[in-house]
C-alpha cells in the first residue's frame, strides 16, 4: 500500500489550566487551602480576608502543652551538622578535613553516598585512595550505617562482626532474607537454624535508612476536614469552616474607575485569578462533602457499632457510587481527616478490601487483621498459633474464610512474627 495523507475528524476531551489546577488544590487540606489563599493574597490586592471563623488552636491544645519551655525555640540541626559535630572525636588528617566535610554534604536524606569515589576524588582532587580513608571516616560516625553506598554496605556497617557472612548472603542470597528462610540460610552457611534465626533478627533490626535518625522532626497537627455525630438518633456530618473558606474580597476596588491601561490589565487580571480561586476553593468542599458523606452512609455500621462493623469499600467502589473517576477521589481523600467518636480517623481508612466468604458476601481486611491480632495476643504462649491454626480458627468462630497465606499477609503487616518466633 501506498502511504497517503488522511484528514479526519475526532472528538477529544481535554482539561484545560483552570481544571488541572482545581485539583491540584483537592488535594490539599483544609488548613493548607487557607495558607494558600493566604499567600495569594499578599501578592493579589482584591483578596482582603479569608473567613475562618473555626479556632483551629483547639486542635493543637494538647500538642503545645505536651512541649516543655527549653523546646518551644530550640533550633532543629539538619543531619548534616550533626554528622560534623561529630567529627571532633574522629582523628582527620589536615589534608582529608575538606574532603571528609565535601562527603558528608554529599550524602542523600537516607544517609548513603550517591557519587562515584571518582567523582569524590576529582571535585576535591585528591586521589582515590585518599577518598576512600576519607570515606572511612565519614563510616565512622553515628548513627551506624552512614555514608553507606548500597543497602548491603549499610547492613555491614551496622553489623561490623558479621561483616564476611553478610557479604555472601546479602550478595547471593537476598531471596533468603525476604523469605525468613532460615533453613536454607543454616543448611548454606552450616549454622543451627535458631543462629539464622537470630542472624535474620539483627539484619531486620538494622536501619535501612540511617539519615533518617537524624531528620529533624517537623511538628505535623492533624486538623479534620469535619465532625460526625449522632444527633436525633441521625449521623450528621458537621464540616469546618476552613473546609471551604470564604473569600472576601475588598469592595474599594470594585467601583474604582482606572484610565491606565496596563492598570485595567493587571485588575482583570487579579479579578480572574479570585474567580477561578473561588471555583476551585467551591469545587475542592462540593467534592470532599460528597465523598465524606457517602462514607458515612457506606459505613453507618462502623459508626454505630466501632471496628469489627467496617465494610469493605474500595477506592474504585466509592468513585462509582458518586460517578466520578477514581483518581479524583484518590486526590480528595489524600491526607484528609474527619473528627468521631471514636478519635479523628484519616478518610482512607474508610476504604477497606474486602476478602470474599463462602455465602459471597466480603468482609473488610482490617476486621480480618484485628482478629489476628485479638487470636495471637490471647494464644498460649508456650504453643502459640501457626498460620495455618489462625485461619482455622477465623473460620470456625467467625465464619471467616482467609488462605493461610492470607493470615500470613496480614500477620506482617500487623508487624507479628511468625510463630516459632513468639516461642
Amino acid at each position: 500500500m501506498e502511504p497517503k495523507l488522511v484528514q479526519e475528524q475526532t472528538l477529544q476531551m481535554k482539561m484545560n489550566q483552570s481544571l488541572i489546577q482545581s485539583l491540584h488544590l483537592l488535594q490539599y487540606t483544609g488548613i493548607e487551602i487557607v495558607e494558600y489563599i493566604q499567600e495569594l493574597a499578599k501578592e493579589n490586592p482584591l483578596i482582603e480576608t479569608v473567613n475562618v471563623d473555626d479556632d483551629i488552636s483547639i486542635f493543637k491544645t494538647a500538642d503545645m502543652n505536651d512541649t516543655s519551655i527549653g523546646d518551644m525555640n530550640q533550633a532543629e540541626w539538619t543531619m548534616y551538622e550533626q554528622l560534623k559535630s561529630q567529627l571532633y572525636a574522629v582523628q582527620i588528617p589536615d589534608n582529608l578535613r575538606e574532603a571528609v566535610i565535601f562527603g558528608i554534604d554529599s550524602l542523600n536524606e537516607d544517609g548513603y553516598l550517591d557519587m562515584t569515589l571518582e567523582a569524590w576524588a576529582h571535585a576535591c582532587q585528591i586521589t582515590i585512595d585518599m577518598t576512600k580513608q576519607a570515606l572511612k571516616l565519614i563510616q565512622k560516625l553515628e548513627p551506624a550505617g552512614i555514608g553507606a553506598r548500597s543497602l548491603q554496605e549499610c547492613i555491614q556497617l551496622q553489623l561490623p562482626d558479621k561483616k564476611a557472612l553478610l557479604e555472601e548472603l546479602l550478595s547471593d542470597h537476598l531471596d533468603w532474607v525476604a523469605e525468613e528462610d532460615t533453613a536454607a540460610i543454616a543448611d548454606c552457611f552450616n549454622m543451627l537454624e535458631d543462629t539464622a534465626a537470630d542472624l535474620l533478627n539483627q539484619i531486620q533490626s538494622c536501619h535501612p535508612k540511617p539519615g533518617h535518625l537524624l531528620a529533624a522532626a517537623d511538628t505535623a497537627y492533624i486538623i479534620p476536614e469535619a465532625y460526625i455525630y449522632k444527633e436525633n438518633g441521625e449521623w450528621t456530618i458537621s464540616f469546618y469552616k476552613w473546609h471551604a473558606p470564604t473569600i472576601n474580597i475588598d469592595e474599594s476596588y470594585q467601583h474604582l474607575q482606572v484610565d491606565d491601561k496596563a492598570a485595567q490589565d493587571y485588575l482583570k487580571e487579579k479579578y480572574k485569578q479570585v474567580n477561578w480561586l473561588q471555583q476551585a476553593v467551591a469545587f475542592r468542599g462540593n467534592t470532599v462533602e460528597q465523598i465524606i458523606e457517602k462514607i458515612v452512609e457506606k459505613q453507618r455500621l462502623y459508626f454505630e457499632h466501632g471496628n469489627f462493623m467496617l465494610q469493605p469499600l474500595t477506592l474504585k467502589d466509592l468513585a462509582a457510587a458518586l460517578n466520578m473517576h477514581p483518581s479524583t477521589v484518590s486526590r480528595a481523600v489524600s491526607n484528609k481527616y474527619i473528627q468521631t467518636r471514636r478519635g479523628v480517623m484519616p478518610l482512607k481508612f474508610f476504604l477497606q478490601s474486602g476478602v470474599k466468604q463462602q455465602n459471597g458476601e466480603q468482609t473488610a481486611s482490617s476486621v480480618i487483621k484485628q482478629l489476628i491480632a485479638e487470636l495471637i495476643k490471647q494464644e498460649d504462649k508456650l504453643q502459640p498459633l501457626s498460620d495455618q491454626a489462625i485461619a482455622d480458627r477465623l473460620q470456625q468462630e467467625f465464619g471467616i474464610t482467609a488462605a493461610r497465606r492470607t493470615v500470613m499477609k496480614y500477620r506482617k503487616h500487623l508487624g507479628m512474627v511468625s510463630s516459632a518466633k513468639r516461642k
